[in-house]
């Protein structure tokens, strides 16, 4: 059997659905369809049954009862919440026997940012690989349409392996400012078509370096927020300056540096070089974390022309930042991520622990402390005055005992995150402190004034 017949195979055993919740979804599912994207089932679910009438998707799911008519959200999250509650019987139905579960939408309105976060459950609860492509509102959609998105997109995040969300704004970045308020709409689309796409491709396309679906699942799986960027170029060191533009990306929110997993997918022509698809992945690594796990494919086709994309998924950052939350928690300075990773790799210099302090006589006995002004030889040296506490306490020097593991208390998160790598994993200690209570009654006490015994 052929190397192309084997992925095709491979292919057929991933199920992959897409599901367009609400308007700004199913459009993003027609523009997808639209541009041929292949092997995958396509599902649109919404309250308003015009647009599902205009919908191109294999399957379509009605949100609509008596309350609403058909007619729609009317832009209430809570409305679109209870429809899909609802018809979750006819959702669980529609992502059944699906490997991998995209679900996509624009956030801020009612159906998308309400019945998003019950898709997203019901694919996530059957054991999908759940990703969700969101758009964020542009800003002069209003304020309450942001601090909807805001809440829908928190929502959504605790129902799926891997949230991607995609600013508007950053879009107009990429358009002419001469741009129209339909093509601006029409650019959110395709940027949700390019998000899921980017990874798909990876899985589904007959690649020269085939990337299947364990190992998109090895990135995606619990990652929490992932970052998208794609770029393209053409000419001398098209790869690289295509891999540059792609972290470099405006829909890029924030940098790709703390992330702990990268899935890259370079495609152009046939006459793409192994070193030259090498080092534009090299250049994605070395803006990630140090130790990230990265798994890569190039597909190629002389449809491309010229031309060299890459596209960069990149997750993980959620685990960096809880090892951060929980090392400020013990009291271990965060350091950057790069600075970290960069301190562990250096050789471990062995700290002695504390030795204890001298004495010329056994320890019930302490030896008096030599003053400023020490007296004659055959006086006795009077002790120097020890400080006081606030209580009246006075501090009794001891050894310092070795370091000892701190005992930390299991957490109660339903989470658990895995140390990142680059911190140190040496416990760190904590010193006893041990008083001593003076007898006020007793002759032999230090000399300390009456209004403190």
């Amino acid at each position: 059997m052929s190397e192309i017949a084997q992925n095709e195979e491979l292919n057929d055993r991933t199920n992959i659905k897409v599901v367009g919740v609400g308007g700004a979804g199913g459009n993003a599912v027609n523009r997808m369809i639209a541009e041929g994207l292949q092997n995958v089932e396509f599902i649109a679910v919404n309250t308003d049954a015009k647009d599902l009438l205009r919908s191109d998707a294999d399957v379509k799911i009605s949100l609509s009862d008596q309350s609403s008519r058909g007619l729609g959200a009317g832009a209430d999250p809570e409305k679109g919440a209870k429809a899909a509650q609802d018809h979750q019987s006819d959702i669980e139905e529609a992502v059944k026997g699906a490997d991998m579960v995209f679900v996509t939408c624009g956030e801020g309105g009612g159906t998308g940012t309400g019945a998003s976060p019950i898709v997203a459950r019901a694919a996530h609860q059957q054991g999908a690989l759940t990703i969700a492509v969101v758009t964020r509102p542009f800003s002069f959609e209003g304020p309450q349409r942001s601090a909807s998105a805001e809440l829908g997109i928190d929502n959504l995040r605790q129902e799926v392996d891997a949230l991607i969300v995609i600013p508007n704004d950053r879009l107009l970045e990429l358009s002419d400012r001469s741009i129209t308020i339909m093509d601006a709409f029409k650019t959110a689309d395709s940027a949700l078509l390019s998000g899921v796409q980017g990874i798909t491709d990876l899985i589904t396309s007959n690649s020269y370096i085939h990337v299947d679906f364990s190992d998109v699942t090895a990135i995606l799986r619990g990652a929490g927020t992932a970052l998208f960027g794609i770029g393209s170029a053409r000419g001398e060191d098209r790869a690289t300056q295509a891999a540059e533009l792609a972290i470099s990306s405006p829909l890029l929110e924030e940098s790709i540096e703390g992330a702990h997993g990268a899935l890259i997918n370079v495609a152009g022509p046939t006459d793409i070089g192994l070193q030259e698809a090498s080092a534009a992945v090299e250049l994605v690594r070395k803006a990630i974390h140090p130790e990230a796990q990265i798994i890569w494919g190039l597909a190629l086709d002389d449809a491309y022309g010229d031309e060299v994309r890459v596209t960069v998924i990149a997750a993980g950052f959620d685990t960096a930042k809880q090892a951060a939350a929980n090392a400020a928690a013990v009291g271990m300075p965060v350091v950057p991520q790069r600075a970290a990773a960069q301190a562990a790799q250096q050789p471990t210099r062995q700290t002695p622990a504390a030795q204890p302090q001298q004495q010329s006589a056994p320890a019930d006995n302490p030896a008096p402390a030599q003053t400023q002004n020490p007296a004659p030889q055959s006086a006795p040296v009077a002790p120097a005055q020890p400080a006081v506490t606030q209580t009246g306490q006075i501090p009794v020097q001891q050894p310092v005992a070795p370091a000892q593991p701190q005992q930390v208390p299991p957490s109660t998160s339903p989470f658990t995150f895995a140390p990142a790598p680059g911190y140190p994993q040496q416990p760190y200690p904590q010193y006893p402190q041990t008083t001593y209570t003076p007898d006020a009654n007793d002759p032999g006490d230090l000399d300390i004034p009456d209004f403190l015994r």
